[in-house]
């Protein structure tokens, strides 16, 4: 029965994000839930996705900032993925009418693999070991529920609330410099929203990753050669309103940027 109602939900997100008519809460509606329940919703809704046509390129990590977990009452991060179809050239404008609900901004320092990672017992040296380059990244975030009052529940099941994301032309030799100590401003409309670094995300970026590769390994799931990875944001989130340009300028590694109409 619990997988009927899992393939229910996994088809009622799935026409959300198609249609942008927002679902009640999972959480509400369903308070027995854990997290194995809403991954596994996350998956279904990704299944459509690929079957759509859309091409699985990376893997997405969010609540990694320490305040957010204690407000949520958790102790470690969730997860999403990423298709092809999520992804913006940068400087491109983007429709909010066309694709997103809620939409907020952040800024990521994303890694693109070289080399797969094992999928136990990996550590932050093997991240940078088998990463090809850090790239500036804006990714939004968006919910597909009628309330912004969702709970952890609902956005694991929702694709950890990611929406679409943008990469910047700047590529970094991760090797070359220390990603916890790189400095990010993002910028709305050429005014300061807010600074970060990258120490902000779990210490460092990397071992975000490693944190990623060893809990989908859990579940049998590798990281691999080629994928994408957003390990989480410097800076809080920021709203949108159409005309709003976004910008995030990273030290040594070039800027990124999005336009919302």
């Amino acid at each position: 029965m619990r997988s009927n109602i899992i393939r229910e939900l996994s088809a009622e997100l799935y026409s959300a994000l198609r249609q942008r008519q927002p679902v009640a809460l999972i959480s509400a509606r369903h308070p027995e839930f854990g997290l194995e329940e809403a991954y596994a919703i996350s998956v279904g809704v990704l299944e459509m996705r690929l079957a759509s046509g859309e091409r699985l390129v990376g893997k997405k990590i969010g609540l990694t900032a320490k305040a957010v977990q204690d407000m949520l009452g958790i102790d470690e991060p969730d997860y999403g993925f990423l298709t092809d179809a999520m992804q913006f050239r940068n400087g491109a404008t983007v429709t909010i009418a066309d694709s997103m609900m809620a939409p907020m901004v952040e800024a990521e320092i994303a890694l693109v693999l070289k080399s797969d990672l094992p999928t136990a017992g990996v550590t932050p040296e093997q991240v940078l070991a088998a990463t090809d380059y850090a790239v500036p990244c804006l990714e939004l975030v968006d919910t597909r529920f009628d309330t912004p009052k969702i709970r952890l529940i609902d956005t694991v099941a929702d694709n950890a609330s990611s929406a679409l994301f943008v990469l910047g032309e700047g590529h970094l030799d991760p090797r070359t410099v220390d990603l916890a100590g790189i400095s990010c401003i993002l910028t709305r409309n050429g005014e300061k929203q807010s600074e970060g670094v990258g120490a902000a995300v779990m210490g460092s970026p990397l071992n975000s990753v490693a944190w990623l590769a060893n809990r989908l390994g859990e579940a049998g799931v590798s990281l691999n050669a080629g994928d994408v990875i957003l390990p989480g944001s410097l800076v809080p989130l920021a709203p949108i309103v159409a005309g709003d340009v976004y910008r995030a300028s990273f030290a040594g590694l070039g800027d990124v940027s999005v336009r919302f109409a």
